[in-house]
């Protein structure tokens, strides 16, 4: 069995003249600081790791930037070469 509402309304009353009003607000405006705080860092690692999977998948399909350019500046000199 619970706790019965006339119970959690003793222990409230009980807590809210013990720590106060404001402060319990305070405290509450904290409590939901970092919370919404965590659940950025973890959207903002959700994003760098979808972002380092897509990375990962460029380079082992060869579509990285910077092998794209390297093979089209060899490309380049070899065609004019054997034109």
């Amino acid at each position: 069995m619970g706790p019965s509402p006339w119970q959690l309304l003793v222990i409230l009353v009980i807590i809210i003249l013990i720590f106060g009003t404001k402060k319990l607000r305070n405290m509450g405006g904290d409590l939901g600081g970092a919370i919404r705080g965590f659940k950025k860092s973890m959207s903002e690692d959700d994003k760098k790791e979808d972002a380092k999977t897509e990375d990962d998948s460029d380079v082992i399909e060869g579509k990285s930037e910077g092998t794209t350019k390297a093979s089209q500046a060899e490309e380049t000199p070899r065609d004019k070469s054997h034109s």
